[in-house]
């Protein structure tokens, strides 16, 4: 054998078949440098918690679905208003007045029948934290509240679970990757929650639309091992401007949340 064009590594055993349907579904993701059939595998084999689907936990959902994750774990409560549907992608008009979730897995699963889902018809609270991130192998805070975020942050922290932080609010979004005893956490963050973060805020769809796909594509990089995610750093953009920033995030060592990591 050539050395200069080395025999590829042997196929991980543990990592799930790929069958035919898939391999000609995710073809053109096969030949993405460090990508190839091993990361392919890998988003088979994983499961990711998403918490809320609406404008921008939908469009997570809706990527990750399209490049071929295994297993969707969705927590959404509440019913579909017509509010809603200036940026929710997954619902649907003919939905108004029903259940959210509903929605979300019903076109999720149209688009991806062979998409595990688990759908939760509530949101994150402290009876169901535990068990869903338990569940999961990377979490994905999409929740418009602190009280929300706070709670999945202590618990991903506690479990060891790597979560994309996503949040958008009029024409920005931040974004950052949080790996448990390596980064900082939420709360290291915002140690305190913000006094002006309210439930109903000014926003276009376009605007979660592009945080969704970025927080998608930083799961799809850490669960499939290739390219440089956020980790460590906060990415801001102004889309109005196109004005965007990489903070570096530094932990705080007496965290409540990550400090004895």
């Amino acid at each position: 054998m050539d050395a200069s064009n080395p025999a590829p590594p042997p196929p991980d055993p543990r990592l799930p078949e790929l069958t035919d349907t898939e391999r000609a579904t995710y073809d053109w993701q096969f030949p993405i440098a460090g990508f190839g059939e091993t990361g392919q595998r890998r988003l088979k084999g994983a499961s990711v918690l998403i918490s809320r689907v609406g404008g921008l936990g939908g469009m997570v959902a809706y990527e990750l679905a399209a490049a071929g994750i295994g297993r969707l774990i969705l927590a959404h409560g509440g019913d579909l208003r017509p509010d809603d549907l200036n940026r929710q992608l997954l619902m649907s008009h003919d939905h108004i007045g029903r259940p959210r979730i509903d929605s979300a897995v019903e076109r999720l699963r149209a688009f991806n029948p062979r998409l595990e889902i688990v759908a939760v018809p509530s949101n994150i609270n402290g009876e169901n934290v535990a068990r869903l991130v338990g569940m999961a192998d990377v979490v994905v805070d999409c929740a418009p509240l602190f009280a929300e975020r706070y709670l999945l942050n202590r618990e991903a922290m506690a479990q060891r679970r790597p979560m994309i932080e996503a949040a958008v609010h009029d024409m920005e979004f931040h974004l950052t990757t949080m790996i448990p005893g390596q980064t900082a956490c939420l709360r290291c963050l915002y140690p305190e929650p913000s006094t002006t973060w309210t439930r109903r805020f000014p926003v276009l769809g376009a605007v979660p639309g592009v945080a969704g796909s970025l927080a998608a594509l930083e799961v799809i990089k850490l669960v499939a091992g290739f390219g440089t995610t956020l980790r460590g750093w906060l990415l801001t953009c102004d889309l109005r401007s196109f004005h965007v920033k990489k903070l570096r995030l530094h932990r705080i060592a007496d965290c409540p949340d990550c400090g004895t990591l």
